[in-house]
């Protein structure tokens, strides 16, 4: 039977409208730019800070959006995955994110035994990995890196503010020499407290002062009196903490039960800047303990930042507020919001505009060109990632941490002393039930 010039015409235009479909389907899928985020939504991990980095993360990409998406055109999807506080986790959801969500840039990443090994697999895949928190500096150290970059700091200048600090500090607060004050370091056995660890033990050494223990251990360890009983032996004036939440707990817990005392404790990020969380567990216990860390936004000068920083952190700080309740705002919403944000207003644009798209290969060039200066972002640091071919390729340069002290019911930053908004309590006072 012949086709009529009316089916014809009805077969075309269904023809032409299903083009049409496709064709504004493809233009809006080409307009958004899908952005896997990798962090530790349950698990140990996800009370430690990964949940805030997260949170931190998605107030950028929301703010972007509101302003019309990267260079005001183009929208970020965010893909999220939940690692669950597992290293096979993490790479199975990298897995996924690149090979099944099609994905190109993954954000995100908490923990430093999650960050190693992926590192080195979106390295292979010739994918873009932008991590937001984990510090280990074994992520980079020597491995000449492409496709990773970092604008947060790294575990070696943890060990550089905590020497510093009591270099600077023991004469005049102590009434000591710094070759007399006696510091014990301990650490989980992962790549973060490994890294904090040696660098703490390195640039002791450097400035002279007496390493009388360095202990690792389980994260995940039921029992942690042994360490205590060490640390007790060892009569270690100052002791440095590189832990995860669960931990911490078990040792404080443990430090008290069993009569340890000290002249200061320091942590090192992760669970020791969830100060709500310890704040709920021990109380005033924790008052006066000092902590590495890069800055809480909120804590910075904003008359010392970039124009309008300090606006942005303002909202940042209420958005978070309002998602969560919380008091506190963690230093962890702070790295997640800050290294997210630079990624999506001073690399993607850049790679779309001068690099020619979003692949891989573009934002690679577009992230060597950053160049922001010191304040110019939340945290206080500017960003400038180190070449390929250098030892630490792909770490941004710029990254500087700050010693912060539980003053109370706030944080308030003690060193670097240019920037201090409080005089460091050092030693810690009589009433503490740690006190030496």
């Amino acid at each position: 039977m012949p086709t009529s010039r009316r089916t014809l015409l009805k077969t075309s235009a269904a023809a032409a409208a299903a083009f049409t479909f496709d064709w504004t389907r493809a233009q809006a899928q080409a307009e958004t730019v899908r952005i896997g985020l990798i962090y530790d939504l349950t698990g140990p991990f996800a009370a430690g800070g990964s949940v805030a980095s997260s949170i931190g993360a998605q107030i950028a990409i929301d703010l972007v959006n509101e302003k019309g998406g990267i260079g005001g055109k183009y929208k970020v999807a965010p893909i999220a995955a939940d690692s669950q506080s597992k290293p096979d986790v993490a790479i199975n959801e990298a897995n996924r994110l690149i090979d099944q969500e099609k994905i190109d840039i993954i954000n995100g990443v908490y923990a430093s035994s999650h960050a190693v090994p992926l590192a080195a697999k979106v390295e292979q895949q010739k994918k873009i990995l932008w991590i937001t928190t984990a510090v280990s500096t074994a992520v980079f150290k020597d491995k000449n890196l492409q496709y990773v970059f970092r604008a947060q700091i790294h575990s070696d200048q943890y060990g550089q503010a905590f020497a510093s600090f009591i270099a600077e500090h023991a004469k005049a607060k102590l009434g000591m020499e710094p070759k007399d004050v006696k510091v014990a370091l301990i650490h989980e056995d992962g790549p973060y407290g490994v890294g904090v660890a040696a660098a703490d033990e390195a640039y002791a050494k450097e400035a002279g002062l007496q390493v009388v223990l360095k202990e690792g251990y389980s994260a995940s360890a039921p029992d942690l009196s042994v360490l205590v009983t060490k640390i007790k032996r060892a009569r270690a004036d100052v002791i440095s903490h590189a832990g995860y939440n669960p931990d911490i707990t078990l040792f404080l817990r443990q430090a008290r039960e069993n009569g340890l005392r000290f002249k200061m404790l320091f942590g090192a990020g992760a669970g020791y800047s969830q100060l709500d969380k310890l704040r709920a567990t021990f109380g005033a216990d924790i008052d006066n303990f000092c902590n590495i860390d890069p800055v809480p936004a909120q804590l910075l000068d904003p008359a010392k930042l970039a124009p309008g920083i300090g606006d942005l952190t303002k909202i940042m700080v209420a958005r978070y507020k309002e998602k969560t309740s919380a008091t506190d705002v963690p230093p962890h919403c702070s790295m997640g919001f800050n290294q997210t944000w630079v990624l999506l207003n001073n690399v993607l644009p850049v790679a779309k505009e001068k690099y020619g798209g979003f692949d891989p290969e573009a934002i690679r060039k577009a992230a060597l060109d950053v160049d922001i200066p010191v304040g110019g972002t939340i945290q206080g640091y500017g960003v400038k990632f180190y070449r390929p071919g250098t030892p630490l390729s792909g770490q941004n340069e710029r990254s500087t941490p700050v010693v912060m002290q539980n003053a109370g019911e706030h944080i308030s930053v003690v060193w670097p002393t240019s920037i201090r908004t409080q005089d460091p309590v050092f030693p810690l006072p009589k009433s503490s039930v740690y006190s030496a």
